[in-house]
């Protein structure tokens, strides 16, 4: 990325070996003042680039550190990597060991919401909260996730061609602010296809209910209240496997909630960790 323009909370991006591979993040934040810790996850094709103006938001109240999941943008990838759950999310937790971190608060938004909720799993105790952005909850016997793979692997195969601004602006795909849209043609080539197939196969093959239940630490779930991927019989069923966990609607916005109503994301993450955003 270039470098930082002025008033921006920008301050670099850097690779940290952790679980055995090389993981890239950018780090947003005020130099020289003391902020909490903020790890953002992205989603199954959104390279930390994607997310880099909430990064920069974020940046205002929290010492963040925006991830590439390991095949996305400059992270490791490679045809012998593990792109399984749980492999990310020891990732998360390997990542935030190696650098020190005591007790960050996670978001996560789709994919890296599963990633969320199965480190918590794991390792509860090495965070202070999750807050799950639109987590996928497919799963085995459940519903199919509502974005099917072959339109994700077209959209990369486009990507590898130099073709995704054209792929993006096709009739019928997602609008995007023109300088978002240019960011994710950018990076989209840097998203590794066999990471893709495998974090789909995992939205119907891996139970992130069954995690549910053993989290301890606080968590809080955001609906996008247009995305379809979440369905108020969902929540019900999330709140009777983790009654503590508190549930907020941004009304106006699908899926890709930060994209769709910024201002209304922001409003709902900060009433959940009590910042103003």
């Amino acid at each position: 990325m270039s470098a930082p323009a002025a008033g921006s909370t920008f301050r670099y991006g850097a690779h940290v070996r952790a679980n055995g591979v090389r993981q890239h993040y950018f780090r947003y934040g005020i130099e020289g003042q003391s902020q909490d810790v903020l790890i953002v996850v992205p989603g199954i094709v959104s390279p930390a680039a994607v997310w880099g103006f909430v990064g920069e938001r974020l940046g205002r109240v929290y010492d963040t550190y925006v991830l590439d999941v390991r095949g996305r943008g400059l992270s490791e990838s490679g045809p012998d990597l593990d792109y399984g759950l749980d492999a990310c999310a020891a990732d998360l937790c390997a990542f935030s060991k190696a650098m020190g971190f005591k007790a960050p608060a996670v978001l996560g938004h789709s994919m890296g919401a599963r990633i969320a909720i199965r480190a918590a799993r794991k390792a509860g105790s090495a965070f202070s909260r999750i807050v799950l952005a639109d987590p996928p909850v497919s799963g085995p016997g459940r519903r199919a996730y509502p974005s099917p793979l072959l339109a994700v692997l077209e959209l990369l195969r486009a990507a590898r061609q130099g073709e995704a601004e054209d792929a993006l602006r096709r009739p019928g795909a997602a609008s995007w602010p023109e300088a978002l849209m240019r960011v994710r043609a950018e990076w989209l080539h840097t998203c590794d296809e066999r990471a893709a197939i495998e974090a789909h196969r995992s939205f119907h093959e891996d139970d992130i209910h069954a995690d549910l239940p053993h989290i301890a630490i606080p968590m809080a779930l955001i609906v996008a209240g247009r995305g379809g991927v979440i369905l108020p019989q969902d929540v019900a069923e999330i709140q009777r496997l983790a009654p503590a966990i508190e549930v907020c609607k941004v009304e106006s916005a699908g899926h890709q909630m930060q994209v769709d109503d910024l201002e209304g994301f922001m409003a709902v993450l900060g009433a959940i960790l009590n910042r103003k955003l």
